[in-house]
């Protein structure tokens, strides 16, 4: 008998709280789960918690985590905020949406900024989406990995 993996997704909105990132990443850590997807858990946990802090270190208004199944061991995080701007680690990369190549590498020394690169590194594809302001929406952008598992880990 086949089985059939029904895709799913969830979004979680949050206020800007410091508390808020902590939140999210247990709440990813319940729906892999539930979804039999624990072996995606390390490396989308981290890439959500760079996505998640880049949101609410660098805006000041609500974000939220999506969570979107993408077939088979396959799972996009993506991180929604309020401002439209694309933040330059996320420019170029090694998806098909991510835009032109040449992001600047951080300093050795620099105390931030690597946390992107660390996303792009760790996914399989990543991508920006930059929102307008239609009706009900409020704009923004979506930043957003792909991690893959195959299930052998």
């Amino acid at each position: 008998m086949a089985t059939v993996n029904p895709s799913w997704g969830y979004t979680l909105h949050l206020p800007h709280d410091p508390r808020a990132p902590g939140i999210a990443r247990a709440t990813l850590r319940a729906a892999l789960a539930a979804h039999g997807l624990a072996g995606l858990t390390p490396t989308a946990e981290l890439v959500a918690a760079e996505l998640l802090a880049n949101a609410h270190l660098h805006t000041a208004g609500p974000y939220s985590l999506r969570l979107l199944s993408r077939g088979p061991g396959r799972l996009r995080v993506g991180v929604w905020d309020t401002d439209p701007r694309v933040p330059p680690g996320f420019r170029g990369g090694r998806g098909e949406a991510a835009g032109p190549a040449g992001a600047p590498v951080p300093p050795d020394d620099g105390e931030s900024g690597r946390g992107l690169h660390l996303v792009r590194a760790c996914a399989d594809a990543v991508g920006v989406s930059v929102l307008r302001e239609l009706g009900a929406s409020k704009g923004g952008k979506l930043l957003w990995a792909e991690c893959q598992w195959d299930g052998l880990a």
